[in-house]
């Protein structure tokens, strides 16, 4: 095992939700720190200059939200983003009802709103079809709000069905896109997208894009962000956003190929391993993401065991800030929720030796799990 003393040694990166920023994304946001500064609200030079350049970054990353700009507003982070679309559209539709319809995989934050009806789900995380259905001819619902694909498995949703389904029912559909942006294809336009620009090796930064015509609660017209946001968004950070999506958009076929196979030999790695057992499709997947489970181990044992060994992997929930809380994805698929752990690899531009670092995890990954089950004295179960 290689020692971090060692000259040669590279740490490996392998939790990527949210990771290093990309290396063109980094140069304009330290570039725009002296250029983009100030308040784009102020009449001043400096105020006009930063609202020109904010006009920029919006326009590129509404082009990504296939939106125009004046649709797109920005926010602190993607759970911003995703917040404020689901709750200014049920405000706004409140003399319908409040329900939200969602599925028992979606983030955490959304299930823990008031009034959630959440579907079920089979054994590889996809919603169940005619329930969504039955769910959303109801009465009361304001609103559908789904994850194009699951951020914890990977697992994609048939989002084109959904969007049909809720447009027969009348029901607007919020689609969350806070682990496929940029690392998978659009999906049919909804009502609503929201994102997070760390998807694509920019900064945390929320992006919602309102489809016109879907009616949204907004704060009055002096509040920043069409009335979405109670603070105008950072120029900077817009700027590098912007600078991540161009880059990420021109490499994203390429770097699907490449990560989709890295995560298949990820994958095949842990589950040739006894007790072991990987979720999510195999097929109809995020490329970058994998999660398996290993018994008789608990998770943050075996992330102090990799990380010992210079891996970074992550383990418990990704669609809660519990780090280490129980995955409520695992359990509503019924899989094992303890000892898993989660893959998310970085785009090669910040992990050029991406390649021999999975190398080296998949070489590393048994012996690891063998001395967590010695140490915990699972090993003879």
């Amino acid at each position: 095992m290689a020692a971090v003393a060692d000259p040669d040694f590279q740490r490996a990166v392998l939790d990527a939700a949210p990771g290093p920023m990309h290396p063109a994304a980094r140069e304009t946001f330290l570039a725009a720190l002296d250029a983009g500064w100030a308040d784009p609200r102020r009449l001043h030079s400096e105020g006009r200059r930063a609202a020109a350049l904010l006009d920029t970054a919006r326009s590129v990353l509404a082009a990504g939200l296939d939106a125009r700009p004046d649709e797109v507003t920005l926010h602190p982070t993607g759970s911003h983003a995703l917040l404020a679309g689901l709750r200014g559209i049920r405000q706004a539709r409140r003399r319908v009802g409040a329900t939200i319809v969602t599925t028992a995989v979606d983030q955490a934050l959304v299930l823990r709103e008031p009034d959630v009806d959440a579907v079920g789900v089979d054994s590889e995380g996809r919603l169940d079809l005619v329930a969504l259905r039955e769910r959303l001819a109801a009465p009361h619902v304001a609103l559908c709000v789904l994850a194009a694909a699951n951020q914890e498995i990977g697992t994609r949703q048939p989002i084109a069905d959904a969007l049909a389904a809720s447009a027969a029912a009348g029901v607007p559909l919020l689609v969350d896109l806070a682990a496929s942006w940029g690392r998978s294809p659009l999906p049919p336009r909804p009502d609503a997208y929201a994102a997070d620009a760390s998807s694509v090796g920019g900064p945390p930064l929320g992006v919602l894009a309102v489809r016109p015509g879907t009616r949204v609660k907004r704060q009055p017209v002096s509040t920043p962000e069409r009335g979405l946001e109670p603070a105008p968004p950072f120029v900077p950070l817009a700027l590098a956003a912007a600078e991540a999506w161009r880059q990420q958009e021109a490499d994203r076929e390429v770097e699907d190929r490449a990560t989709s196979a890295l995560i298949d030999r990820i994958r095949a790695a842990a589950a040739a391993l006894p007790d072991v057992q990987v979720v999510g499709s195999a097929t109809d997947r995020l490329p970058h993401v994998a999660t398996f489970s290993v018994l008789y181990v608990d998770g943050e044992t075996l992330v102090h065991e990799l990380d010992r060994r210079g891996f970074a992997v992550a383990s418990g929930s990704a669609c809660t800030a519990d780090t280490l809380e129980p995955s409520h994805v695992l359990a509503a698929i019924g899989a094992v929720t303890h000892g898993n752990v989660r893959i998310t690899l970085p785009t090669s531009a910040v992990a050029p030796h991406r390649a021999q670092d999975v190398d080296r995890f998949c070489t590393v990954l048994p012996d690891a799990v063998s001395t967590v089950r010695a140490q915990l004295g699972t090993d003879r179960l």
